[in-house]
């Protein structure tokens, strides 16, 4: 077990207080943790570091209460219920008491899954629920609250020791955590990783297109497809290959089967009718410059009928001759380890990147109250980063915690403007959860049958969205561009963007790797306007710090769609049209089908790809967009840095640009959004890159 070890970091002794059974652990001044019953130091399926910062406090007792004061806040802990109660003291709600947190105050975040939508397929009991399919009462807690204040109940969560096994919990206890992160969004967010882990850094492949459906492709077909979308020059960078990669069909009668949906769910041997070399086939992705995925429904474990059956079975002490099904079981050590050794790394070896972990099985295991999904999702995500690889795994959410094995697959949508609405609003709040890599079914997978403009919409907030992911399902309308004959030209051209846009989004995944910052954010983790936490607003989100999205969801007349818009104080630039705008008022806009409401803030630089053919993602040659206004912004590629720092002079700006070490960039093309360079021009080459530019803004 030793090759998914976890060390622990418990909570400095000098950052704890014991009363009898009861410990209080101080861990930041804004996070405190209270324990009664059996103490642990492990790790938890949650929470991974509790030694991260140092805080200065003191504490006094009377006979019900022990109260911790802090720099930020004073905690009321009552002995007798555990409840506690916040002051705050510095500097946001200053002298504010709230009461123990409450569900109703929290401002949610995220969901399990979308499957079915909630509930268009069934599935949700409730008439309410049935009701309203985007019921926010399906999203789970996040870590804010309108007052302030909330409570994370770590009680029932799993031990991990330091060998990287899973543990019970030695007996009934409390262990919860209270935040009084008030409303510093930003700052609390960087405290809840630093407690919990931060995200990990996603390949640069996974922020460009990506390619998927579920359909029986022949590998002839699939290959043809991808150098369909190379004719159209319409850049992939991963090709995602759907359930019947493997047998199923074909699957023996008498094969054992727990999975509802049929015995060919769960499967490890290629389909040799569809792929009768799948290394060939393998490669061929591959020498096309994708990334691959496979889809995996692993409930079913490893039948007699599969290649590797012998060699598992074997492994798990079952003699193969019986035939016996080697059950799925990664509580199980043996099992596990042959899981990964027999079942994947050989595929991975011949060309699959990461896995597609498709689990609907429900949430029972072999150890009772312990959630298979969580334990696919922990033990998938750390073996596809063995060996210093950057790893990824695409699964769905599996509770606080999550965020570390990224990215969340947010299941099967339907295929309706109802359910485009909920994304934008949903992708957003997830950051509340520090769930920042959710990736959709951009288009919808069920039903639907090829509505051009609802494609187009779906697909414009998949550009603007952490991951996007084409998809749909063998019945509706595949998702190809030049199936939607009426927008087929701005698909294309809109995917093209996505790919020049890796620069700004990869940099985006490099901060929020390093400093907790999501890509996607609520308007309200930046601006303190009621306008935006309001409801009328809320489709609106930070897409990164220098853009602002407000996506079209609702259908137009004659393909123009009449929107509101917030924009928050400040100076800002419509990224398509150059049109400028002040902030802290609201507009009425019109937007026709290759209009898509973006706007960037004053001060702020938009790295790009330059135009080219392919699907490269070098960041050797970069155009940068400049954007008036005093600010920096640093640009991150895989290796290396380049700064841009913008200050304001007479005349106009000056514009320092610093190369870090190792900075891949060679050649850098400046284009003024406002403004010229001195010399007259809007745009500037550059080859030499730590120098002084001046534009001269003359109103």
């Amino acid at each position: 077990m030793e090759r998914f070890s976890c060390q622990s970091a418990p909570a400095n002794s000098e950052q704890t207080i014991v009363f009898g059974d009861m410990r209080i652990s101080v861990l930041s001044d804004r996070i405190i943790r209270v324990e009664k019953g059996a103490f642990t130091d492990l790790r938890t399926q949650t929470i991974y570091c509790r030694n991260f910062a140092k805080p200065q406090f003191k504490t006094s007792k009377t006979a019900d209460k022990i109260a911790v004061t802090t720099t930020k806040a004073t905690f009321a802990i009552d002995l007798k219920t555990l409840e506690v109660e916040v002051k705050f003291v510095s500097p946001m709600k200053n002298g504010t008491t709230v009461a123990a947190p409450s569900y109703k105050q929290n401002l949610g975040g995220t969901a399990r899954t979308l499957d079915g939508t909630f509930g268009v397929l069934g599935g949700w009991k409730s008439k309410k629920e049935k009701k309203d399919h985007f019921c926010v009462e399906h999203m789970r807690k996040g870590i804010f609250a309108s007052n302030g204040v909330t409570e994370l109940d770590d009680g029932k969560s799993f031990l991990l020791a330091e060998d990287g096994s899973v543990l019970k919990r030695d007996g009934e206890g409390v262990d919860k955590y209270i935040f009084a992160f008030g409303d510093d969004y930003l700052g609390g967010l960087k405290e809840y990783f630093a407690l919990t882990g931060y995200p990990p850094l996603l390949p640069i492949y996974a922020l460009s297109n990506w390619w998927s459906r579920y359909h029986r492709y022949s590998a002839d077909e699939y290959l043809a497809l991808m150098d369909k979308f190379a004719a159209h020059d319409v850049p992939l960078s991963v090709a995602t290959v759907d359930m019947d990669w493997h047998r199923v069909g074909s699957v023996p009668k008498d094969a054992e089967c727990h999975s509802m949906q049929g015995r060919g769910w769960t499967g490890y041997s290629f389909e040799k009718t569809l792929f009768p070399d799948y290394k060939a086939f393998l490669k061929g992705l591959k020498d096309r410059g994708l990334a691959v995925t496979m889809n995996l429904h692993p409930r079913d474990g490893v039948r007699y009928f599969e290649d590797m059956y012998p060699e598992m079975a074997t492994a798990c002490g079952i003699d193969p001759a019986t035939r016996k099904t080697v059950e799925f079981d990664l509580t199980d050590r043996k099992f596990l380890n042959a899981y990964f050794d027999i079942l994947h790394h050989p595929y991975e070896a011949d060309g699959v990147d990461f896995w597609w972990i498709d689990w609907q099985q429900g949430t029972k295991s072999k150890m009772e109250g312990l959630d298979p999904l969580w334990l696919l999702n922990h033990y998938h995500f750390l073996d596809n980063c063995r060996g210093g690889k950057t790893g990824m795994v695409l699964s769905r959410y599996a509770g606080l915690g999550s965020h570390r094995y990224p990215l969340g697959f947010s299941g099967d949508t339907v295929v309706c403007w109802k359910s485009l609405r909920f994304q934008p609003y949903f992708t957003a709040l997830a950051s509340n959860a520090g769930y920042t890599w959710w990736s959709h079914d951009i288009g919808g997978h069920l039903l639907g049958h090829g509505d051009n403009e609802l494609y187009l919409r779906w697909l414009q907030f998949g550009v603007f969205s952490p991951i996007n992911r084409l998809h749909s399902n063998n019945k509706g309308r595949s998702k190809e561009p030049w199936l939607y004959e009426k927008v087929t030209d701005l698909a294309e051209e809109y995917m093209r963007l996505r790919h020049r846009l890796l620069p700004y989004l990869y940099t985006a995944n490099v901060r929020t790797h390093t400093e907790g910052i999501p890509l996607i954010s609520p308007m309200y983790y930046y601006d303190d306007d009621p306008r935006s936490s309001g409801k009328r607003y809320r489709d609106q989100y930070y897409f990164g710090e220098q853009m602002l999205v407000c996506p079209v969801t609702k259908k137009g007349g004659g393909g123009v769609t009449h929107m509101r818009v917030w924009l928050p104080k400040g100076k800002w630039t419509n990224f398509f049209t150059g049109e400028r705008f002040e902030g802290g008022r609201e507009y009425d806009i019109d937007c026709k089908l290759k209009d898509f409401p973006v706007f960037v803030k004053d001060g702020s630089v938009v790295p790009m790809l330059p135009k080219r053919k392919g699907n490269g993602m070098s960041f050797d040659s970069i155009e940068a967009r400049i954007f008036e206004g005093e600010g920096a912004y640093t640009l991150y590629g895989e290796t290396g840095s380049l700064s841009f720092e913008m200050k304001k002079r007479e005349g106009g700006y000056a514009l320092r640009i610093t190369r870090g070490e190792d900075c891949p960039v060679k050649e850098l093309a400046l284009k003024l959004e406002r403004g010229t360079f001195e010399d007259g021009s809007k745009q500037l080459t550059l080859t030499s890159l730590d120098t002084d530019v001046n534009i001269l803004c003359r109103d």
